[in-house]
């Protein structure tokens, strides 16, 4: 058996994100799923980009504030306490309209643990 407690505040916002990013497998320990919280202010997107991943799930559960998320079909409002989940081959962009009246809080949970299966979505076609 093993335990162990973050105190997320204590790790170190991930550098050259569009919103701050700190990522918590690490600390927790996680090898099966990546955990990430993120905090978005007005305007900011939560990924680095509009994209999909092949074979990881994410779920997105808010905490705080509205997110948004943008998918080829439509946007989605997602308010807080309730959970956004993408299925793979999904393209979605995450983040907090510029119009918000605060910043969103995010708690971001992917499988299995994205190791460069990420790939860049052209919402216009041309991916």
């Amino acid at each position: 058996m093993g335990y162990r407690v973050v105190d997320v505040d204590s790790v170190e916002p991930e550098p050259d994100r569009p919103c701050e990013c700190r990522k918590l497998s690490d600390p927790g320990g996680l090898d099966a799923a990546a955990i990430n919280r993120f905090r978005a202010e007005p305007g900011e997107q939560l990924p680095l980009a509009y994209h999909y991943h092949e074979t990881q799930e994410e779920a997105f559960y808010v905490l705080d504030g509205t997110l948004a998320v943008e998918t080829p079909e439509r946007t989605y409002e997602v308010p807080v306490d309730d959970l956004f989940v993408v299925d793979p081959e999904s393209p979605q962009r995450a983040y907090n309209p510029a119009d918000a009246d605060g910043a969103v809080t995010v708690l971001a949970i992917g499988a299995p643990p994205a190791s460069g299966d990420a790939a860049a979505y052209d919402p216009d076609g041309d991916e």
